[in-house]
């Protein structure tokens, strides 16, 4: 065994590991195929008889080039979550290309985090989420976490408490007054007919997100931020017009409907009279099932 064959061997008895590191920070199977294979491109250009610890080197370089991915996703303002089965990508792991796709690896991948982890992880700063991800759940010193994120171990440390913290109090709680939590989701719906961007944003928090579930058909998707979540619904006025106000598990909601027939369903969670989370559900299969309740407008 030459030491090409060595090294790609050694590698692939990571690569699970590094995997699940870039899967938990990036919550696309496809992007953390991207973000191990990106490695082991960076493993091949380097000097690998000067690594003393492949693992964590791996685990380094996986945990930056993932911070970089997560940075680019922000300034973009739009972060997709992809827990679908990726494409398949020629090359062995000799090679250091990706091997066959297992779909039933891919859905345990996705079962063991679960979309809700994902979720509340998405609201993380890039810096937080890696030292958690890296801490908490696959026990990386902070020495190591300091490397990646480039502060200092107490740093870290501080970067993954805050982060633990925020994740243990990410469910954000409701106005206690249903009637208020209306008024907010009505003049989110008036200022959507009208295609008024300056009234959206008013009633939206700054960071606002809309999570949607298409049932699998393509990625679901989350978007942050409350210019872009008014623009895209700016561009809903036409469906707006026709919309209906709801109720949904006791929770404000409207449907959106086009020549009488509805294609969706938008649940609202309103904290401090501002909108701060939508749940859009659009799988054909879920809106049946719906505890919904339509309401005057």
């Amino acid at each position: 065994m030459d030491g090409h064959e060595f090294l790609a061997e050694r590698f692939e008895e990571n690569r699970s590991r590094l995997k699940g590191v870039a899967y938990r920070m990036l919550g696309s199977t496809s992007e953390a195929e991207d973000a191990v294979q990106e490695a082991w491109i960076r493993l091949g250009r380097s000097d690998d008889r000067a690594i003393e610890n492949l693992g964590g080197w791996l685990t380094t370089v996986v945990g930056r080039v993932c911070l970089d991915m997560l940075r680019s996703r922000r300034s973009r303002r739009e972060e997709p979550l992809d827990t679908g089965v990726p494409e398949e990508h020629a090359g062995g792991p000799d090679l250091g290309g990706r091997p066959g796709t297992d779909p039933e690896q891919q859905a345990l991948m996705a079962d063991s985090v679960g979309i809700a982890m994902l979720v509340v992880l998405e609201t993380l700063d890039p810096a937080e989420r890696l030292a958690f991800v890296l801490h908490d759940m696959f026990a990386v010193p902070f020495d190591e976490i300091a490397g990646v994120v480039d502060r200092t171990p107490a740093a870290a440390r501080q970067l993954a408490s805050r982060a633990r913290r925020r994740v243990r109090g990410a469910e954000p709680v409701p106005d206690p007054s249903l009637a208020r939590r209306r008024e907010v989701v009505a003049a989110f719906l008036a200022a959507a007919r009208e295609g008024d961007f300056e009234a959206l944003v008013a009633v939206l928090d700054p960071d606002v997100v809309v999570r949607s579930d298409t049932g699998g058909v393509g990625a679901p998707a989350l978007v942050r931020g409350a210019g872009t979540v008014a623009r895209r619904a700016t561009m809903f006025a036409p469906f707006a017009r026709s919309s209906q106000q709801a109720l949904v598990d006791g929770k404000p909601a409207v449907i959106a409907a086009c020549e009488g027939r509805r294609f969706a369903v938008m649940v609202f969670t309103v904290v401090g009279g501002k909108v701060v989370e939508m749940s859009v559900i659009n799988d054909p299969a879920r809106l049946p099932g719906l505890d919904l309740t339509v309401l005057k407008d």
